[in-house]
């Protein structure tokens, strides 16, 4: 018989309650589903899944932007915000003028 060593790892309650209802729906205890997941990072040489950081799909990506637009512009000086404001009026006088 292969010798045995003990593996503690704390984790969070309701993280081990799924888990356990995940593997219990595929057959398995938690501690199997472990050891599955040690002997397939040894055979791969790293983790039996890609790791990434979160990519968003091209919906999601549109969305993001779209909410990039609804952010307010921000000014370095209230002088620029005058000078927006300025400019903005007389675009609009100008545009009456010509109706």
């Amino acid at each position: 018989m292969a010798q045995t060593t003990l593996i503690q790892v704390r984790i969070d309650e309701d993280i081990k309650r799924k888990a356990d209802a995940l593997f219990a729906d595929l057959g398995l205890d938690t501690p199997t589903a472990i050891r599955i997941f040690l002997n397939q990072s040894i055979r791969r040489e790293g983790l039996p899944f890609e790791v990434a950081k979160p990519q968003p799909n091209a919906e999601t990506l549109a969305a993001m932007l779209n909410g990039m637009e609804l952010v307010p512009k921000t000014y370095g000086n209230f002088r620029e915000i005058l000078n927006e404001a300025n400019a903005e009026i007389a675009a609009e006088e100008s545009a009456a003028k010509n109706i």
